[in-house]
């Protein structure tokens, strides 16, 4: 996400943070650049204009020009306002005085909102929470059907009526049933349309009073630039919106409306969709996004994930391994499988400090998802004593695994030499300071 807007970004302020002295001019040349790359990553106008003028107004203050290290202050500084405009803290879910507190999720057809009904259900559940979906989008028929299997995947009751009940009926039934079990949420999957109209909005408001809801998410998906925007408007005017919920932030599109939506609409963002599975929903952190943007990394949300995909029990074996220098290229691609469940590989890396600068460097396969499994096919296709003894692979044992595997020689000792290098960093790591760190991140 912003890769286009992230490396223009980081790349003026680098230049400014390498600067020993800065003056007004080095300051306005730099916020030019900013501004233009703000503008092609479809930020809209007054929001990259405002930004700029805070940004400026803040850098050009006699104690930043004459401190020790005026271009990290100008970073800082940036770093700062773009969390800003984001919508500064983090927006949680607020949960009312009833239980269960009702979730009613709005949008267009097409912006995710069904799937991300889903996320969020999954989200609470991770939590510990009860929650059950209701299902109450009537108008596209595939749109239960869907809720139901996306339920049966993350193990969340879906309640569902198709008896011809009006839509506010089916809601009122559904949050009954999510009371006797229980619950403490009901998530309404609402009907959306292709555009906005007088009958959508009747219905919402008729959901909207049936439900008396604690939350009203709009999900908008990010790919449409400044036309999420517009709806954000048009649906807060109408329905009085609690929060956003960002689809499709994995895209490729320049994603300005991210950056624009909450300081147009006044509506902050909660959560933001980072790819299709059911497990990719994160909770909205202004700051962490714009550490993001800026090239900074965001380790809190690594190590969430790691956390959330690491048990206690294997990062105890793994530090063990590590602690004897027994890391063989079984515990390698056991790696890999872990690394796969925390994302895709150009996200991991974003959150990096410093590895975003390094993705349009390295090739184009070092982040390639089929890379991992290629390294699959060679490892399985070598016998347990080699898995455990790489060294013992000569000439011969190469060409046999190339020829199960499919791959070439070259593909085998490629492997090989990342294997070492790894293997490099463990040995490392296993000192006494490099232990302590890996134990306090591991637990």
């Amino acid at each position: 996400m912003f890769e286009a807007l992230s490396e223009k970004l980081t790349g003026v302020l680098q230049r400014l943070g390498n600067k020993g002295t800065l003056n007004e001019k080095d300051v306005d040349a730099a916020l030019r650049e900013i501004r233009l790359a703000l503008l092609e990553a479809d930020v809209n106008f007054k929001v990259a204009r405002d930004l700029v003028a805070k940004i400026r107004e803040r850098s050009l203050q006699e104690d930043v020009l004459k401190s020790l290290s005026p271009g990290q202050q100008v970073i800082k500084i940036t770093n700062e306002e773009i969390t800003a405009i984001l919508g500064g803290g983090v927006h949680r879910l607020q949960a009312g005085p009833t239980r269960p507190a009702v979730i009613m999720m709005v949008g267009l057809n097409g912006s995710g909102k069904t799937t991300t009904a889903a996320k969020l259900a999954r989200h609470l559940k991770q939590s510990g929470q009860v929650p059950v979906l209701i299902a109450a989008d009537l108008a596209r028929p595939a749109a239960i059907q869907q809720l139901q299997t996306l339920g049966r995947q993350i193990e969340v009751e879906v309640y569902q009526d198709q008896s011809g009940k009006r839509t506010a009926q089916v809601v009122s039934d559904g949050i009954k049933h999510a009371t006797s079990l229980g619950a403490a949420w009901a998530i309404v999957d609402t009907a959306g349309r292709f555009q906005i109209d007088e009958e959508l909005m009747s219905e919402l408001a008729d959901v909207r009073k049936a439900a008396s809801p604690s939350e009203v998410l709009l999900i908008v998906d990010a790919m449409t630039g400044q036309e999420a925007v517009n709806v954000a408007q048009e649906f807060n005017d109408k329905v009085t919106l609690t929060g956003l919920v960002m689809s499709k932030m994995d895209g490729d599109a320049r994603g300005g409306a991210a950056l624009s939506i909450t300081t147009v609409s006044g509506v902050p963002i909660k959560f933001m969709g980072t790819g299709e599975r059911v497990d990719e929903l994160e909770q909205f952190y202004p700051d962490r996004l714009a550490s993001r943007i800026l090239g900074m990394g965001d380790v809190l949300t690594l190590i969430e994930k790691a956390q959330a995909t690491y048990d206690q029990k294997q990062a105890e074996e793994m530090e063990k391994k590590i602690r004897q220098a027994s890391f063989n290229l079984e515990d390698f691609l056991g790696q890999l499988h872990q690394l796969q469940k925390m994302g895709p590989l150009s996200q991991i890396m974003d959150m990096i400090p410093g590895m975003s600068a390094l993705k349009g460097k390295v090739g184009a396969g070092a982040l390639d998802e089929s890379q991992i499994k290629k390294v699959e096919s060679i490892i399985y296709s070598m016998t347990p004593k080699e898995r455990r003894n790489p060294d013992i692979i000569g000439g011969s044992r190469r060409k046999r695994i190339a020829n199960g595997s499919g791959t070439t020689a070259q593909d085998i000792n490629q492997l090989l030499n990342q294997f070492k290098q790894t293997q490099k960093i463990m040995k490392q790591m296993n000192s006494g300071l490099g232990m302590k760190a890996l134990s306090r991140l591991l637990k």
